[in-house]
């Protein structure tokens, strides 16, 4: 068990519906990352940007990109995460795949999907709660709209980490500032959130705020927001987790409740 929880978070462009590019920036800025880091955080939709052109640009788990990172994962030994789109069968998924250093995965696939760019009508939801063991570490992947959505994040699972990766719009970006702190104070946990930036193929423009909040919803990275293509670094601890819930156990009077 790790006490502490060294991550790197990728504020990065997306090239619109082009995987081989976004592939080989990501592996440069990868590369880039000190050893020591445990866990590589990218952003939603990462190879292709948030399109729902999903039958011309989906993958599939055999497929180029899932092979990818599992070499990067191997190669730098630490976890590296991210969602894409992956076909299984005749359904689309917008999923998460966490990959661990040696090669084996996870999935999660996304819960609550955005009907205003309806990616419902393009893609299938998840229904199944998520929680990855690593390290010592309980983290539970949510992906961009299941933010708006408290009961979806609920702590009944005792996680430690509240993972968030998305596409989140500048338009909309003071709901995802304080979202991501309400989500890290209420489930008593670290909140993790990585947002791209750039324009995207369809005139959206998004402005990263990337962020990591505490058990007590202060900010772990910076104070201020950052709007520019960047990796930040951030290191969390199990003992503040532990020390907080300790001495101010709210979760406990939390209701009783089944998410499924």
């Amino acid at each position: 068990m790790n006490d502490t929880l060294n991550i790197a978070l990728i504020q990065s462009h997306l090239a619109w519906e082009n995987a081989i590019h976004n592939r080989a920036a990501f592996e440069q800025k990868i590369n880039s990352i000190p050893t020591e880091v445990d866990l590589i955080v990218l952003p939603e939709m990462f190879t292709t940007g948030f399109t729902m052109n999903a039958s011309e640009v989906a993958e599939k788990m055999d497929g180029d990109t899932i092979k990818w990172l599992v070499t990067m994962a191997k190669t730098k030994q630490c976890a590296i995460t991210g969602s894409l789109i992956i076909q299984d069968g005749k359904k689309y998924y917008n999923r998460l795949v966490f990959v661990f250093p040696d090669g084996s995965y996870q999935t999660y696939d996304k819960h609550q999907l955005f009907t205003l760019a309806k990616e419902d009508e393009v893609f299938t939801a998840g229904q199944k709660e998520v929680i990855i063991s690593f390290k010592g570490w309980k983290i539970k992947p949510q992906i961009c709209y299941d933010l708006r959505f408290p009961v979806w994040a609920r702590n009944t699972s005792e996680y430690d980490v509240l993972l968030y990766v998305a596409s989140w719009p500048k338009l909309r970006i003071n709901a995802w500032d304080t979202l991501l702190q309400a989500r890290a104070i209420e489930n008593m946990c670290y909140c993790v959130g990585v947002n791209r930036i750039g324009l995207d193929g369809k005139g959206y423009e998004y402005n990263g705020h990337s962020a990591v909040y505490d058990v007590l919803g202060h900010s772990v990275i910076e104070t201020e927001p950052i709007e520019k293509e960047v990796i930040l670094y951030a290191t969390l601890n199990k003992s503040h987790i532990s020390k907080v819930r300790t001495k101010l156990p709210f979760l406990k009077d939390s209701d009783a409740f089944n998410l499924l």
